[in-house]
């Protein structure tokens, strides 16, 4: 097994500006390119987490807070935020910007699982997480608690 890496080792932050394509009749942005855009980015950290291809598993929550208007630009940061044998949570947070007065509101929070492959694409063990800070530590506390309800719940369901 790897050794453990600590979520700033796999944490990426990337900048879009909202365009007109990417917005609904008013003026705000489509939630579904909103969306793309979080799984790619908590595509890349995960990669980065594990050093391999990952699959979105699923996203556990999506919660939009503010809208976003074109012109617009959207700050996305994702972080792994908890590991198990061969999956991943990683939280991502969409920061909606103003691009002239400098405003900075947090738009979009998600929580996505992903699951690292072997050259097989068969799920493969992934590196453990090291909380360092107390806000990774806390982020890790909290994605422990969504993993065990989201494992009751698909029990239930079965």
């Amino acid at each position: 097994m790897t050794k453990a890496k600590s979520p700033k080792d796999s944490a990426v932050e990337t900048r879009y500006l909202l365009m007109p394509q990417q917005a609904n009749p008013h003026g705000t942005a489509f939630g579904g390119a909103i969306v793309a855009w979080i799984d790619m980015v908590a595509a890349m950290a995960a990669q980065r987490h594990c050093g391999r291809e990952v699959v979105t598993a699923g996203i556990d929550s999506l919660i939009f807070k503010e809208p976003i208007r074109i012109g617009d630009q959207v700050v996305l940061k994702a972080a792994v935020n908890y590991v198990g044998r061969t999956s991943m949570e990683v939280g991502v947070q969409v920061v909606r910007e103003d691009p002239y007065g400098g405003e900075a509101v947090t738009a979009t929070t998600a929580h996505l699982t992903f699951v690292a492959l072997d050259e097989n694409k068969k799920p493969t063990e992934v590196p453990p997480l090291k909380p360092q800070t107390d806000h990774e530590k806390r982020r890790y506390e909290n994605a422990k608690v969504r993993v065990q309800a989201r494992k009751e719940l698909l029990k239930k369901m079965l």
